[in-house]
């Protein structure tokens, strides 16, 4: 059986090292420091959870993490609150395993707790399979659009 656990403040560096695998190997950067900060707010506040797999000898092997957002309640979504899932990495030589699926239940699990009804991510080709399996489908009526103001 695969354990997963909360994460806690201690585990930030290790779920940035994560992201930048998620990624795809991030060059090291100011953007580990910002990242690292808004964890520990978001975590603090508790409008943040990332569930993850330790590996063995110490470190993280998995994570699955995500934020609680605050927007308009409709009809739908009297309280408004919508789950978005945001890092959810495992380490290449640990993959296959079943730690990603774990930390997602767990993840999923927490969002119920809490009342929230909508999760919303973003899934990269490797990832959709998975998400398909946990019940997530495409959002129907509105295409998902973003817009880079960097240039």
């Amino acid at each position: 059986m695969i354990e997963v656990r909360i994460a806690v403040a201690a585990d930030v560096p290790e779920l940035v090292r994560l992201r930048g695998v998620m990624l795809g190997g991030a060059e090291a950067g100011a953007w580990q420091d910002a990242a690292a900060a808004t964890m520990r707010d978001r975590m603090a506040g508790g409008s943040m959870a990332a569930f993850v797999a330790d590996r063995e000898g110490g470190g993280l092997a998995a994570c699955a993490a995500g934020l609680v957002e605050q927007r308009f309640a409709d009809p739908g979504n009297p309280s408004g609150e919508a789950g978005y899932i945001l890092n959810v990495a495992t380490d290449p030589d640990q993959r296959r395993r079943g730690l990603s699926r774990a930390c997602m239940t767990a993840l999923i699990a927490w969002y119920a707790d809490r009342g929230v009804t909508r999760i919303g991510l973003a899934a990269t080709p490797e990832g959709e399979p998975l998400y398909r399996q946990l019940g997530f489908r495409p959002s129907t009526g509105h295409a998902a659009l973003g817009l880079s103001l960097r240039s």
